[in-house]
């Protein structure tokens, strides 16, 4: 069965699974089968025997996270493309990659001011993209909700 990991505690060794059929699995730290350690919303394979989940394995790549979205990738998108929203697009906020793209492009009837906004939002975006670690990078960017900053 596949789901996703809700919890990990590494003092107890204990986590939680919301398996793809809507019933949540406990595990202990043993059953764990790759070398990284379990992190929430990480995409994971395993078996049922009763309400514990045993054999649990990642779904990610291995050296990856998620296997979805690079931090560096998103970086260079904003950096080169970003006041076009591209780099928004990229990590799946269409709403914050629109509303660069049409700032960006009907700027000039307003002196360019939005034009030179929207690329300066994304240069700090860069920055921030650059400095961030690959775990936050992908728990604020590519998991959580944010779009901004």
């Amino acid at each position: 069965m596949r789901g996703r990991i809700l919890a990990f505690d590494y003092r107890t060794g204990a986590g939680e699974i919301s398996g793809d059929d809507g019933i949540r699995y406990r595990f202990a730290g043993l059953d764990w089968k790759p070398q990284q350690p379990p992190r929430a919303g990480q995409g994971v394979d395993f078996e049922v025997e009763g309400s514990q989940a045993r054999s649990i394995y990642s779904m990610a790549a291995p050296g990856s996270l998620s296997g979805d979205k690079n931090r560096i990738v998103a970086a260079l998108l904003a950096f080169f493309l970003g006041g076009l929203g591209i780099h928004k697009f990229y990590l799946g906020k269409n709403g914050a990659g629109a509303i660069m793209l049409v700032c960006w492009i009907f700027g000039f009837a307003l002196l360019f001011l939005p034009t030179i906004a929207m690329g300066l939002i994304a240069f700090v975006e860069f920055i921030i993209y650059l400095v961030t670690s690959d775990e936050e990078f992908e728990e604020r960017y590519v998991r959580g909700d944010r779009a901004w900053f």
